[in-house]
């Protein structure tokens, strides 16, 4: 039986071990595949050009967005990020997953630009005392991590908008969430052909 792929969104305040999750769910599931965003800001040390991100100027940036070429995109501590149109809607109408590690607003304009084809995670941090740990555990500036700690509440705050709620206290009780929950969305009667 054919079905039309779904797009799973993973939302969470920096820190809350979305990459980590996302990766894991990646590498455990071939059916699913990540969403390549554009990106205005620079590499980083590793990150691989369409393999992480594509990587443009801002006026390139801008030309797609007047081109209508991103499903979402967003301004985000002073860079710009987006998702390309045309691979993620030649994978759904294929009946394959795609994974998009983005934040609340993206999910916004996402769920808007792709009715009926959304499933929203939000992922948060047991606390946030934990979460600053983290930050701090992974190396960020002290203005760093008070940065993302004040954009963390006003995270926090858009949690009630997406499907469902998984806290990442414990990284493989997390996991198996999300594995349930695409496992459940692949399931729904909604994505049969």
């Amino acid at each position: 039986m054919s079905r039309r792929g779904l797009c799973l969104v993973l939302a969470a305040p920096s820190g809350a071990g979305k990459t980590s999750l996302s990766r894991a769910l990646l590498a455990d599931d071939p059916a699913l595949t990540l969403s390549v965003s554009v990106t205005t800001r620079s590499p980083r040390a590793g990150e691989v050009e369409g393999q992480h991100y594509f990587f443009i100027d801002q006026p390139a940036f801008d030309e797609m967005v007047g081109a209508g070429e991103l499903l979402e995109h967003a301004h985000v501590f002073g860079r710009s990020y987006g998702t390309p149109r045309a691979p993620v809607a030649a994978s759904l109408a294929a009946g394959r997953d795609v994974l998009f590690d983005i934040d609340w607003q993206g999910f916004r304009q996402l769920r808007a630009a792709l009715p009926g084809d959304v499933v929203g995670v939000f992922i948060r941090p047991p606390s946030l005392d934990v979460l600053q740990a983290r930050l701090v555990a992974r190396g960020d500036t002290p203005e760093q991590v008070a940065k993302r700690m004040a954009h963390a509440e006003d995270e926090l705050a858009h949690q009630g908008e997406f499907e469902f709620l998984v806290e990442n206290e414990v990284f493989d009780t997390a996991l198996a969430d999300l594995r349930a929950i695409l496992r459940a969305s692949r399931l729904s009667t909604s994505r049969r052909g």
